[in-house]
């Protein structure tokens, strides 16, 4: 069986992982997928939270085009997230993985409330912790709210799932003569602006000496690979 190279990791999800080749909302293959990717982690003993986005249920570009304002546009994709936390914490229990839902927002009825003590607690015990609301301020992005709370869990790598195998000068899907960077240092990234995760993400990353590994999800055993090889994508630190 592979070893794990880290014992605690933060998983950030793009709300666009769970939406599969749909355009908007949800996909029981992709979410099914997933469950199973991160089952295959806790199976080998790794502590895993995991922060996820609401980009397939609303996006920045709409409140644009509705004309929103940004901090109830920001609201609005704060609680998209605790719809995709509850979709995540169901497609865990399909595959009989134990999951908690934090939220960074009160909403006591369906989740519980984000708490630090509550949350090592309950990595501690094996748990995956879905944390959901993002950091519950407006202008913060949910890469943030994942630099965040992998800071505050003492996660060893903050993983980010994408949908390239890694970063690039240009984009591959567009560019074939993109070039892939297989190492960058935390200036280079934040520098060269590769647009991989906001500022402010990165600058924290970098101030708590938190490495972020970028993957594609859905290549196969990806995220496994990212944990006990550390192969197939491309990392910051």
């Amino acid at each position: 069986m592979a070893k794990p190279q880290y014992k605690r990791v933060v998983l950030k999800l793009s709300g666009e992982a769970l939406k599969g080749d749909q355009e908007f909302g949800m996909d029981h293959t992709a979410c099914e997928h997933i469950a199973a990717s991160v089952k295959s982690l806790c199976e080998l003993g790794v502590e895993v939270g995991i922060v996820v986005g609401g980009g397939n249920i609303f996006r920045g570009s709409l409140a644009t085009k509705f004309g929103f304002d940004r901090t109830p546009a920001d609201h609005i994709g704060m609680l998209a997230t605790m719809i995709n936390g509850l979709i995540l914490q169901q497609s865990l229990a399909h595959f009989n993985v134990e999951s908690q839902v934090m939220s960074a927002i009160n909403c006591a009825l369906i989740a519980e409330s984000y708490k630090w003590v509550h949350a090592m607690h309950a990595l501690q015990k094996g748990r995956v912790v879905i944390f959901v609301g993002g950091t519950s301020n407006p202008y913060f992005t949910t890469d943030t709210a994942a630099a965040l709370r992998a800071s505050e869990v003492n996660a060893e790598v903050l993983l980010k799932a994408t949908k390239v195998d890694g970063i690039y000068d240009a984009d591959p899907m567009t560019n074939a003569n993109a070039k892939k960077f297989e190492s960058l240092s935390y200036s280079e990234a934040l520098s060269k602006n590769l647009k991989v995760m906001d500022g402010t993400a990165l600058a924290l990353c970098r101030d708590n000496d938190i490495p972020v590994y970028i993957f594609d999800l859905f290549e196969d055993n990806a995220l496994l690979k990212a944990v006990t090889e550390k192969t197939g994508g491309s990392i910051i630190q």
